[in-house]
């Protein structure tokens, strides 16, 4: 018997303002772990996505092509993307004291 498999999407789990930040902040902290900053622009797309890109480039003050061409994974973000993108969801960037190495 054939193993049956669904689509997934993390763009459908999305739907609190708690979600989005509790996303945000295990994709932000899994880009540090593996040095991979590509993560940080895709984790914003799934959010964008999950808010309507339309919707979040508005709020974002953002042409809608920009957002999309910003927020993939292959994206670089201006920093001001990023931040334009956070203040739309309500959330901010902060600094966070990274744990010592073992």
């Amino acid at each position: 018997m054939a193993l049956e498999t669904f689509p997934f999407d993390a763009a459908d789990g999305l739907d609190t303002p708690e979600a989005v930040e509790e996303f945000l902040i295990a994709s932000f902290e899994t880009a540090f772990e593996v040095d991979d900053p590509g993560l940080i622009s895709e984790a914003l797309g799934v959010v964008a996505r999950a808010q309507g890109m339309t919707r979040m480039a508005e709020d974002a003050e953002l042409s809608r092509t920009a957002l999309y061409r910003a927020l993939r994974a292959e994206g670089r973000p201006e920093l001001s993307t990023i931040f334009k993108v956070m203040q739309a969801l309500g959330l901010r960037l902060a600094p966070v004291r990274m744990k010592p190495a073992a």
